[in-house]
C-alpha cells in the first residue's frame, strides 16, 4: 500500500526558481527541477516510513545542496539527524558530529557565509562553520525547550521555540567571519561590525511599567563590535574614528565605573555600566553611536527599563556615515571600518539632520569647556584664598580684585542679566537637550537660542583669558 503523509515543508531554491524541494510527515523527499510540473523522489534509503522530514532548507550557493531535518521521535529513535545533498538527491549524507542525542526540528543556513548552518532540536540550538562536519551547543542564556523553527534575519538569529516565545540573538557578524572549529581563534582580532543603525531606543516619557510586567527586551542601543583576545592583556584600548581620522570616542580597560549619586529610586532599574574587557576570551562592546560622554555626575530620565535604564545623555549622536574602530591591545592595532545608518522611519531630510548635528556638537563642546574652565576657576581662587592672608600692601588688592573677577566669572548673581560661565552652562544644556530630545528639524527658536550661547561662550571667553592672565600675575605663575 503506498505510503501517504501531509507535505510538511517546502524549500525552493534561491539559486532557480524551477527548484524545489519537498518533504512530508511520513519520510519522503521529492524534488522538481521544472517548477512542479514533474516531481522525482530522491529520499534517502536511511528514512524509514513514520520519519519526519521536519524542514529542509535549500542552498544559498548551489543549486544541487539541501539539508533536512529528520525528526524520528515517533520511532522510539531519539537521536540526532540531519542529511545533507550535493547533487541534486542522488546521494546523501548524515551530518551530526559533535551534536548530542536529541532529535533535530529544524536545520538553517545563513544566507551570507557558505558552511554556517545552524540546527534546533528538542532541547537546544546549535551551529556549524563547516558545513555540518563539526557542530557546537549555541544555547547561551536560552531555557531547555522544544526549537520548532529559526530564520536569519538580516544580522540577528531569530528561534521560534514550543512554549518558551521567541529568542533572538542579536548580530552574528563575529560568527559570520570565524573560518572554522580549529583555526577560528588562533590570534587575536577584531571582527568586522555589522551595520549600526541610529534608533531612539526608548521613546516612552513617562513613568516606567513595573518591573515585573511582563515584556520584550528590546536589542542593543548601539553599534555592537566584537572582538578576541587570545591572551590576557594588561593594556587594551577602543577608539571609535571619523573617515578624516579624528577620534569621536576612547574607552581604556584602564577606565573606572563612574559614581551612581544618591537617587531616590531603587537601583535595580539602573543599567549595568559597561567596562571595556582585557581578559582573554570573545568579549563584546556596544559604542552608543554618540561622542565621549561628559565627565559630570549621572542623572536618570523619568521613565525607566528594568535593570537597563542608562544615564541621561551628555554628548550628541553622530550623523549617519561610515566609521571606523580602532582596537589596541599589548601596543598592537587592529581596525575595522563600519556604517552607521539613520532609523529609516525618520523622513528628516539629510541638511536638517546635519544642521541638529552641528548645533548640538557646538553646544556639547563649549559646554566641555565650560566645565574645564569653572574647574580651573576653582583651582585658581583656592589659591588666592590661600595666598591672602600672607599678602601684604599692594598684593592683597591685587589678590582680592583678582577673585571678585573670577567669582564673577563663576556665578552671577540671582536674577542678574550678567553673563557668567554658571549661567552659561546652564543654557547650552538647555540647548543641548532641546535639540537632541527628537530626529526633527531644530526650531527657529532654539537654532537662535544656539547662536546666541555661542556669542556668549566667545565674550566669556575673552574675559577670562584676560582675568586668566591677572590671576597668574598675582600668583606669580606664569
Amino acid at each position: 500500500m503506498p505510503r501517504r503523509g501531509v507535505i510538511y515543508t517546502v524549500a525552493p531554491s534561491s539559486k532557480d526558481i524551477n527548484t524545489i524541494w519537498c518533504g512530508t510527515d511520513d519520510g519522503l523527499i521529492h524534488i522538481t527541477k521544472d517548477g512542479g510540473k514533474t516531481w522525482k523522489n530522491v529520499t534517502p534509503p536511511a528514512i524509514t516510513s513514520w520519519s519526519k522530514v521536519s524542514l529542509m532548507d535549500a542552498s544559498h550557493f548551489d543549486v544541487n545542496t539541501v539539508y533536512a531535518a529528520v525528526n524520528r521521535i515517533r520511532l522510539d529513535d531519539m537521536h540526532q539527524h540531519i542529511y545533507k545533498t550535493n547533487d541534486a538527491g542522488k546521494t546523501w549524507k548524515e551530518i551530526v558530529n559533535g551534536l548530542p542525542d536529541d532529535p533535530i526540528n529544524v536545520v538553517r543556513e545563513d544566507p551570507l557565509r557558505k558552511g554556517l548552518l545552524f540546527a534546533g532540536s528538542e532541547r537546544a540550538v546549535y551551529v556549524t562553520f563547516d558545513e555540518g562536519k563539526h557542530w557546537q551547543s549555541l544555547r547561551l542564556n536560552m531555557p531547555a525547550t522544544s526549537i520548532r523553527d529559526l530564520v536569519i534575519k538580516d544580522d540577528d538569529l531569530v528561534i521560534g521555540t514550543h512554549g518558551r516565545s521567541f529568542w533572538i540573538l542579536d548580530d552574528i557578524t563575529s560568527l559570520r567571519q570565524l573560518i572554522s572549529v580549529e583555526t577560528g581563534h588562533a590570534m587575536s582580532l577584531l571582527y568586522k561590525p555589522a551595520n549600526a543603525y541610529r534608533i531612539r531606543w526608548n521613546m516612552w516619557t513617562d513613568t516606567p511599567l513595573p518591573q515585573e510586567e511582563p515584556a520584550g527586551e528590546n536589542p542593543p542601543d548601539g553599534a555592537i563590535i566584537d572582538y578576541y583576545l587570545n591572551a590576557n592583556a594588561h593594556n587594551v584600548t577602543l577608539e571609535i574614528l571619523d573617515m578624516k581620522g579624528n577620534i569621536i570616542s576612547k574607552y581604556s580597560n584602564a577606565d573606572t565605573m563612574y559614581k551612581i549619586p544618591d537617587v531616590n529610586i531603587p537601583l535595580y532599574w539602573v543599567r549595568l555600566q559597561q567596562m571595556l574587557s582585557a581578559e582573554k576570551g570573545s568579549h563584546r562592546f556596544l559604542w552608543d553611536m554618540r561622542y565621549q560622554p561628559l565627565n559630570i555626575p549621572p542623572s536618570y530620565p523619568i521613565s525607566a527599563t528594568y535593570e537597563n535604564t542608562a544615564p541621561n545623555e551628555t554628548s550628541p549622536f553622530v550623523m549617519p556615515g561610515t566609521y571606523i574602530a580602532r582596537l589596541t591591545a599589548e601596543g598592537k592595532s587592529y581596525t575595522q571600518s563600519f556604517v552607521v545608518k539613520m532609523d529609516p522611519r525618520v523622513k528628516t531630510p539629510l541638511t536638517d539632520l546635519q544642521l541638529q548635528h552641528d548645533l548640538s556638537l557646538m553646544s556639547y563642546q563649549y559646554r566641555l569647556q565650560t566645565i574645564n574652565i569653572l574647574n580651573e576657576l576653582a583651582v585658581l581662587r583656592k589659591k588666592i584664598k590661600e595666598k591672602l592672608p600672607d599678602a601684604t600692601g599692594s598684593a592683597i588688592t591685587d589678590l582680592t580684585t583678582c577673585d571678585a573677577q573670577s567669582a564673577a566669572l563663576e556665578n552671577s548673581p540671582q536674577g542678574s542679566q550678567q553673563q557668567s560661565f554658571g549661567k552659561l552652562i546652564g543654557s547650552l544644556s538647555s540647548v543641548f537637550n532641546n535639540l537632541q530630545e527628537s530626529d526633527m528639524p531644530a526650531t527657529s527658536q532654539t537654532t537662535a537660542a544656539a547662536k546666541q550661547a555661542e556669542q556668549s561662550f566667545k565674550k566669556l571667553w575673552t574675559k577670562w583669558l584676560e582675568v586668566r592672565k591677572k590671576i597668574k600675575y598675582c600668583l606669580g605663575e606664569k
